[in-house]
């Protein structure tokens, strides 16, 4: 039925043919695969009489493991040669660059809070913390916002399960535990920052946000020491030519009370779809209410003061010119890395980069 040294001879010149190991393979569909010449010579033997059956039998069967044997042994060196040829074209050159590392940064609100700060204090203000949940004394009743009162309307507060607190709204709590902790020592300055926390969220607010507090107590202090502190901040941050706007408005905590505008940075001054009329508001101000004098340990016949809250988010914004105050805190690092490293302008207003 086979021609065993026909089929030895023609088994061993299929496999010493094949060049890789998809050749290999197709030698193999050829002799054992299901439709392969071995395959049909041992489904065929049960057409033989019995006294040739067991003899071709046997005869196949050492046809299956030669070629067997000499599958595996060819398909081990195609292999090594195949691997060969592989890391010979993968050589790793070691004069190529590596990749460049990603450098970390700040994000862009700890930087502005950083320059906030650094203004302040080259003007000789202290730093100042406090609790960010805080009692409804600190955060209302010491900052003439008594209960039921209507300023607190204005503020949508987040109250925790502890009856008297309340997560605060403001960094003001700052003023007067600034004011019991100085004990009536003049003169005071100092600042705080931190988050603090309101129920609104939309592209120019969040329920958290981070505010700076400034405030300073001291004998004969007048709404002139507020707007040289105010013109010099606005300059420091937004260039030198930086002009700013008082309007009259209303804080419970100061008395009188002032919203601050800053000549628009994107047009300065003239006019343009960002700002409309060439200004841009930037914060609340004004002078130290003298029940909050009195709340903090202080004389209002002795000492005044002023009190100045900007939010940071909204430096931010102006500073990098973002639209969306959400998308500085979605941690997306394709939009936060485009920023760079924000640094104080020079002299004619130009940024810094560092």
């Amino acid at each position: 039925m086979s021609d065993g040294q026909g089929w030895f001879k023609a088994m061993t010149e299929a496999v010493a043919d094949a060049d890789s190991s998809d050749q290999l393979e197709h030698v193999r569909l050829q002799w054992l695969g299901k439709k392969g010449r071995l395959t049909a010579a041992m489904r065929n033997l049960g057409d033989l009489p019995a006294e040739r059956r067991r003899e071709e039998g046997k005869r196949l069967n050492t046809l299956r493991e030669f070629f067997e044997t000499l599958y595996r042994q060819h398909r081990q060196r195609i292999a090594a040669e195949e691997e060969d040829r592989v890391l010979r074209a993968e050589v790793l050159d070691m004069t190529l660059p590596g990749p460049e590392p990603m450098v970390g940064r700040l994000h862009p609100v700890s930087r502005v809070t950083q320059m906030v700060e650094d203004i302040f204090l080259k003007m000789g203000y202290s730093l100042a913390e406090g609790p960010e949940v805080e009692t409804n004394w600190y955060n209302f009743e010491a900052l003439n916002v008594p209960e039921y009162h209507p300023a607190r309307a204005m503020q949508d507060s987040f109250f925790v399960n502890l009856p008297g607190y309340v997560l605060r709204t403001q960094t003001s709590p700052m003023q007067i535990r600034a004011m019991e902790k100085a004990r009536g020592s003049l003169p005071l300055r100092v600042i705080s920052t931190g988050r603090v926390y309101r129920r609104d969220e939309d592209s120019t607010h969040l329920p958290m946000f981070t505010q700076l507090e400034a405030l300073v107590i001291d004998q004969a202090v007048g709404l002139a020491d507020l707007k040289g502190t105010l013109l010099t901040m606005a300059r420091e941050l937004f260039g030198p030519r930086t002009q700013i706007r008082l309007r009259p408005s209303y804080f419970p905590f100061t008395e009188p009370s002032l919203e601050v505008d800053i000549s628009c940075v994107v047009c300065q001054g003239q006019g343009c779809p960002v700002c409309q009329d060439g200004w841009l508001e930037i914060l609340g101000s004004g002078m130290v209410h003298p029940t909050v004098l009195q709340n903090g340990g202080y004389d209002p016949e002795l000492a005044n003061g002023f009190a100045l809250g900007l939010g940071i988010e909204r430096v931010a914004m102006l500073l990098y010119g973002a639209d969306d105050i959400r998308l500085l805190y979605q941690n997306d690092l394709s939009y936060l890395t485009t920023f760079g490293d924000l640094w104080p302008r020079g002299e004619e207003g130009e940024e810094i980069s560092k």
